[in-house]
């Protein structure tokens, strides 16, 4: 078996394409996604309709909300956003698990007396839960193993306020599959009959730490978004995987074999909205992964986020498409932008200027199409994204 680069011409939107993949989502192209938090769950919900075979490579440095507290108690990988993408690529339908996508969606009490709400912690631990009482029973014994594996190991102390079930369950299922998240995630995946894979871009319990222009650094995914914390007030001049102190070296993580044979098999690769650096680049910083993108040849596009990041302090289109390039570059030296990222795509209304920035500064294309909602120009149009990737692919 040998394998061939071929060049084809693509009309966007392709309606053929668009047609043959919505008829047959089974049969839908693999398009591969380095991303995080929640600005592509939207996106994923609508992808069900047009691939059953879409790819998600998820961070697990994740450092906010319930997935740090679960992260402090345990010394574990966050799994807070590779929950939510099993639950947006889940089948929603009455054909799929509705009752276990509601358990797994379903998060306890952010407010209220503690007592109600140990009193319905003790419930999912007892079994006795109502979201628990509506699975069948062989189900129900799987879940609740893991619960009581949760439970067994979990701190006196613990902060359940706000957390969700699903959580409780991955971790669970990670203590009691050796520390290790793939079971537990495949698992889960086959509960909620999943329309894709969703993997972990490293199973590894770190950090990301940030080094800035004016000298400091930061560690901590929440240090960096501006939302549980103040927003940086300048610009992340470099990326770098930490124990949550100090830089880790840079072959300190490699990309999983099981991962690299995703990318090496893609049909196109996206770097898709979301939050630059911590949903984004910190899924390129494990050593192997701008290799294994290079090696691929397939189309590789950059959506850029609508609206205003706040780890993007004062940068333009062309400077984000740099800081993306940078940590590829780092690990596959020598080798032109192009095997990197063969296309820029955004909204519309981005100014033609920042466009032409970006092709003059690194020789990349940079289409504008009208990717927005008309009713939330900040956020995209689900299907036009959709629509515009499998045309691509």
């Amino acid at each position: 078996m040998s394998d061939i680069a071929i060049l084809r011409h693509a009309t966007l939107p392709d309606t053929l394409r668009i047609a043959r993949s919505r008829a047959a989502p089974n049969l839908g192209p693999r398009l591969l996604f380095f991303s995080g938090g929640s600005a592509l769950n939207e996106i994923s919900r609508k992808l069900k309709q047009y691939t059953h075979n879409s790819v998600h490579l998820i961070t697990p440095f994740d450092s906010g909300g319930s997935s740090q507290v679960l992260r402090e108690a345990f010394g574990m990988p966050a799994v807070g956003d590779l929950r939510s993408r099993l639950m947006a690529l889940a089948d929603e339908t009455e054909l799929g698990q509705p009752d276990i996508y509601r358990l797994f969606s379903h998060r306890l009490p952010k407010d209220g007396s503690q007592k109600d709400l140990m009193q319905e912690v003790a419930s999912l631990f007892e079994g006795s839960h109502p979201l628990l009482k509506a699975l069948s029973k062989p189900m129900r014994q799987l879940i609740v193993g893991n619960l009581r594996h949760f439970e067994r190991a979990a701190p006196e102390d613990l902060d359940y306020r706000n957390a969700s079930i699903g959580n409780l369950i991955l971790a669970g299922g990670y203590l009691d599959h050796d520390r290790v998240l793939e079971p537990v995630l495949f698992l889960m995946s086959k509960m909620v009959d999943v329309r894709g894979t969703v993997r972990p871009i490293a199973d590894v319990n770190l950090q990301i730490g940030a080094e800035l222009q004016d000298g400091r650094r930061v560690f901590g995914q929440r240090q960096m978004t501006g939302k549980e914390s103040a927003p940086l007030g300048t610009r992340i001049a470099r990326l770098f995987l930490s124990d949550g102190t100090a830089e880790l070296p840079a072959d300190a993580v490699q990309l999983p074999d099981r991962n690299q044979k995703l990318i090496a098999s893609s049909e196109l690769i996206c770097y898709p909205p979301g939050s630059l650096y911590s949903s984004v680049i910190c899924n390129l910083l494990p050593q192997g992964v701008g290799r294994a993108i290079a090696a691929r040849t397939v189309p590789k596009v950059y959506i850029p986020s609508l609206g205003t990041d706040p780890e993007c302090h004062a940068m333009s289109l062309s400077d984000q498409v740099a800081a993306l390039l940078e940590p590829l570059h780092r690990d596959a030296c020598d080798v032109p932008n192009s095997a990197f990222l063969t296309h820029v795509i955004c909204d519309a209304s981005v100014a033609a200027s920042e466009r032409d920035r970006v092709t003059q500064d690194h020789g990349i294309p940079c289409l504008a199409l009208p990717l927005a909602r008309r009713d939330h120009t900040d956020r995209y149009n689900p299907d036009a994204i959709c629509e515009l990737l499998i045309s691509l692919a």
